[in-house]
């Protein structure tokens, strides 16, 4: 096993220049994003999403974005999570993306609150049968006897709803959308001196840039 203590990997592949950036922020997103789809790399819209409690403790796991606009960024829980719980208590939380082949990463924090029920039926309604049945299904993030008993539950729910076409949205859930006050580019570049472009909302809400040291 190597040490990761004098692991190293070089970066150089790509920069990122204050004369390549887009007014907004989420234009420079939807171009990374994009060209990260374009490379076929594996999940390219997994996220690290991170909560935190009124006690402080962070939490951190991976879930998937499944939408974005000017208005921020969404993704899909269960209402009795424990990130729905930290999000009910703080409405902060922070997002970062990672795509080690194109050697970039996005930072993304903010304000985080529950979107339009309308929204996420909609979503629900798009959403393969399987799943709709597993919403039903899983007691997220509650303890559960053994692997037994969740294909039971799921069992369960699939036969209390095979005869309906159309399957309801739980209510315990739904989706979630954090709008930013920050987000962070980084682009790998060579000797460690990597590119690093923040952009912040001002006290009018429009966005500004700025360069960052490595």
């Amino acid at each position: 096993m190597k040490d990761p203590g004098y692991y190293r990997n070089e970066y150089g592949k790509q920069k990122l220049l204050e004369n390549d950036l887009p007014s907004g922020p989420v234009e420079l997103f939807e171009k990374w994003l994009l060209e990260a789809f374009e490379a076929d790399l594996p999940e390219p819209s997994a996220m690290t999403l991170a909560t935190c409690n009124n006690d402080g403790r962070i939490s951190a796991r991976i879930v998937l974005l499944k939408g974005f606009d000017s208005s921020g960024f969404q993704f899909y829980t269960n209402y009795k999570s424990q990130k729905a719980k930290d999000i009910d208590e703080t409405k902060i939380g922070s997002m970062n993306f990672f795509w080690p082949e194109m050697e970039r990463q996005v930072r993304i924090e903010g304000t985080i609150e529950k979107i339009s029920g309308r929204d996420s039926d909609l979503y629900h309604s798009a959403r393969p049968r399987n799943n709709q049945l597993g919403a039903w299904a899983s007691e997220q993030s509650q303890p559960i006897q053994d692997r037994e008993t969740l294909e039971s539950q799921y069992e369960a729910v699939r036969k209390a709803f095979e005869k309906q076409e159309v399957i309801p949205r739980p209510r315990h859930w739904g989706g979630y959308r954090l709008t930013p006050d920050r987000i962070e580019f980084w682009q790998g570049r060579e000797n460690r001196l990597h590119d690093r472009i923040e952009y912040l909302t001002d006290a009018s809400g429009r966005w500004c840039n700025q360069r960052l040291s490595p």
